[in-house]
């Protein structure tokens, strides 16, 4: 009986020395990829791994090695926000025939963060205010779309700074949405006629309230930035005597994960396929 065999004994369960950093993980994770130098070492079919003391070891880097193994459990590639070492994964990658792998992080561009910016525009005009969100990334802008609601109701002798919705139900009003990168909306009282009102209420999940002031609308978007990852790094006026006030945020947007499919069917020689993973890798 050869080594590895009695190695593989104890419930699957094995040990690897990479570079003197310790890993144990099932033999059946190794196994992912049939074709790849891990699963060969099982079988021991590679010269390169040594079985020292009942562990396999390999003069490689351990500490990208921890990011193989992670790909190897999850089938997904999710690497620290400063993250560089790219090129160095890629050849680690290869050299555990890891390909599915190695195709991935050659799409770099695919698993850096990057930079997002958000600007909001906020105008006032007599009783009512004016909101106009333009974002860099068209999936941030749809995602705040769809925490906005904005109410109107015809309402009587009620006006800008009344704290309380009519008692009358209020109808949700569509967001203006002028391209996929930004969304329009208002609050506030418009006169009618007589002593009526017609009042806009905004409502910003997760938060219930119906906010009519437009400086309050103001503060819980910003709160909502905020508690999304953004910061304020620039205030200015861009149209005085329209009091029109422009606010930008940015954030470091983690990229979409990149996953791998494995063909496990009988008699597969694990054959992977890569995709786009819908799973985001938030804030």
């Amino acid at each position: 009986m050869r080594v590895a065999e009695v190695a593989m004994s104890s419930r699957d369960v094995v040990v690897l020395s990479v570079g003197g950093v310790r890993f144990v993980t099932w033999a059946s994770t190794l196994q992912q990829f049939p074709e790849s130098r891990l699963a060969r070492m099982l079988n021991d079919d590679d010269r390169e791994f040594k079985l020292v003391n009942g562990e396999f070891f390999v003069d490689r880097d351990g500490a990208l090695f921890s990011h193989i193994m992670d790909f190897l459990r999850t089938l997904q590639v999710s690497l620290p926000s400063d993250f560089s070492d790219y090129q160095r994964l890629q050849r680690e990658a290869e050299f555990y025939g890891l390909y599915p792998l190695a195709d991935l992080l050659s799409q770099e561009h695919l698993l850096k963060p990057r930079l997002e910016i958000l600007e909001v525009r906020f105008c006032r005009q007599e009783m009512q205010a004016f909101f106009r969100i333009f974002g860099s990334c068209s999936t941030t802008v749809e995602a705040l779309a769809e925490q906005i609601t904005v109410f109107t109701g015809q309402q009587s002798g009620q006006s800008w700074n009344s704290p309380f919705p009519s008692q009358k139900p209020l109808v949700p009003l569509p967001l203006e949405r002028p391209s996929h990168h930004d969304v329009c909306f208002q609050c506030g009282t418009d006169y009618s006629a007589g002593d009526q009102f017609v009042a806009r209420y905004v409502s910003i999940k997760p938060d219930n309230r119906k906010l009519i002031n437009g400086t309050n609308v103001l503060g819980l978007l910003f709160d909502t930035l905020l508690k999304d990852g953004f910061r304020l790094i620039s205030t200015r006026t861009v149209a005085s005597e329209e009091k029109v006030e422009c606010y930008t945020f940015e954030r470091m947007k983690r990229p979409t994960g990149l996953s791998v499919m494995v063909n496990q069917t009988p008699g597969s020689s694990g054959i992977a396929q890569a995709r786009r993973s819908q799973v985001q890798k938030r804030k």
